[in-house]
């Protein structure tokens, strides 16, 4: 008599060392890729008493005429310091802008250095999507780790200022995050940059700045002007799906929950409260913190906002006037 072969009773085993040689594949080939491309950056400034702080991280060549992205947090006061890639070259970097709201900086190597690193978008990205954490730690070159996305559309409170200050629409991963990591590149598997790692949060838990058209916005006016002049409203948010009916009535299936409202903010004198679930600005349905980032640049500054919030079952509509963000706002 023939034994009955039972479904999945052979080739399981196979199966999954196949699997585990795809992703190994996956993340050997985008570290060998991304680490050329990726620096350990030193840094050093003196305060105001003549103490030298020191800094150190990692850093992303991005242009072809050698500008590097890293973040604010690993850049702090600092001017000028130095890069040194995965070949062992190093070059003098100076500090071009710096960005303590989305912690990003822009440096600007005075030698020469590799390539630029292929920047990606992060929103294209979806929970559970492998990424790679590429970084070039002082004493630790070329680390690299792997994981998912295991959450998008967080917030991390800044160092920056005072209440309210917070980096909207970052990346959470599992990715460990190694000493030295922040500043360095989260890839996703096709080896493009779609975030530049920021910090980490807690015991399995990395961030990072998106790769977004927001980002670039701010990426630039750092390359072009040093700094980034922003409105400011004073609203903490985290994106939350509507109720069904509302879905229905408006065709939107997510806004953003309003987490926070900062005493005395435009947002506040124009009447929001927490617990409000934003549906639009400016007339831009909002399903993402990025959607109402990008209106939040200087030229929105001291001109009306048009807010639609949905709270305790009806639609209220709000006008908000932003003013500059400051270090006081």
């Amino acid at each position: 008599m023939a034994l009955i072969e039972q479904p999945g009773a052979t080739g399981g085993a196979h199966d999954g060392e196949a699997a585990l040689d795809a992703y190994s594949r996956v993340v050997t080939t985008v570290a060998a890729r991304m680490t050329p491309h990726v620096a350990a950056v030193q840094v050093s400034a003196r305060d105001l008493t003549g103490h030298l702080h020191q800094g150190a991280g990692s850093a992303v060549v991005f242009t072809r005429d050698g500008f590097l992205l890293t973040n604010a947090h690993v850049v702090g006061g600092a001017r000028a310091g130095t890069a040194e890639f995965t070949d062992g070259s190093a070059t003098a970097v100076d500090v071009v802008g710096v960005d303590p709201l989305s912690d990003l900086a822009v440096l600007r190597a005075r030698g020469d250095g590799p390539p630029p690193a292929p920047m990606g978008e992060a929103d294209r990205l979806r929970v559970g999507q492998l990424v790679v954490a590429v970084g070039n730690p002082l004493g630790l070159t070329g680390s690299v780790t792997a994981g998912v996305v295991s959450g998008l559309g967080r917030s991390l409170p800044s160092a920056s200022g005072r209440a309210g200050r917070v980096i909207e629409d970052v990346i959470q991963t599992d990715a460990a995050l190694n000493p030295g990591n922040s500043g360095g590149a989260l890839t996703d598997a096709g080896g493009e940059v779609v975030g530049i790692n920021t910090a980490v949060a807690g015991v399995g838990l990395g961030l990072a700045v998106p790769i977004n058209a927001t980002t670039r916005r701010i990426i630039d006016e750092l390359m072009t002007a040093g700094s980034v002049r922003r409105a400011y409203l004073g609203l903490v948010t985290t994106p939350a799906p509507l109720p069904g009916p509302l879905v229905e009535r408006t065709g939107q299936r997510s806004g953003l929950r309003v987490v926070q409202v900062v005493a005395r903010s435009p947002a506040d004198t124009a009447g929001l409260r927490a617990g409000d679930l934003v549906l639009c600005a400016g007339q831009v349905q909002l399903s993402r913190a990025q959607g109402l980032q990008r209106q939040l640049f200087g030229d929105a500054i001291g001109r009306p906002l048009p807010i639609t919030v949905y709270r305790n079952g009806a639609m209220v509509d709000v006008i908000a006037m932003p003013r500059e963000l400051t270090e006081a706002s």
